[in-house]
């Protein structure tokens, strides 16, 4: 039973870090290429990734989602009562899986913070400071 539900638990963390990857591939790196000069890459990208358009134009949609995704990851986490098993070889493996569990979810974080700086905060700033 516990291994079923240890399955689960990296089954929502991974999903959690590709979805906030996805709003950094659609929301930060295009403006980070365009200010490079890097027009030219991101109309090839929009073109050969067909559903970075989509995730683009619904912006908003794809941040809010994920950020629903962290937030139940968090509450994963860090869950009152978790307990890892009392034998010493499965109680390190749980412990590893938890450092593991934090480490990916920081990662997440972090991806989502700049694909919401990138996509919702930087336009208004710039226009704020001009």
């Amino acid at each position: 039973m516990s291994e079923t539900k240890s399955k689960e638990k990296s089954y929502l963390r991974w999903l959690t870090l590709f979805v906030t990857s996805g709003t950094l591939l659609c929301c930060a790196l295009p403006i980070l290429l365009v200010t490079l000069g890097f027009g030219a890459v991101v109309a090839s990208l929009n073109v050969n990734i067909p559903g970075l358009v989509f995730l683009a134009e619904h912006q908003l949609w794809t941040l809010g989602f994920s950020a629903i995704l962290l937030l139940f990851l968090a509450w994963i986490i860090w869950r009152p009562n978790q307990t890892c098993p009392s034998a010493p070889d499965l109680a390190l493996h749980c412990q590893q899986a938890k450092q593991w569990n934090k480490r990916i979810f920081w990662l997440s974080i972090i991806i989502w913070i700049i694909g919401f700086f990138f996509s919702v905060v930087l336009l208004p700033l710039r226009y704020l400071l001009n």
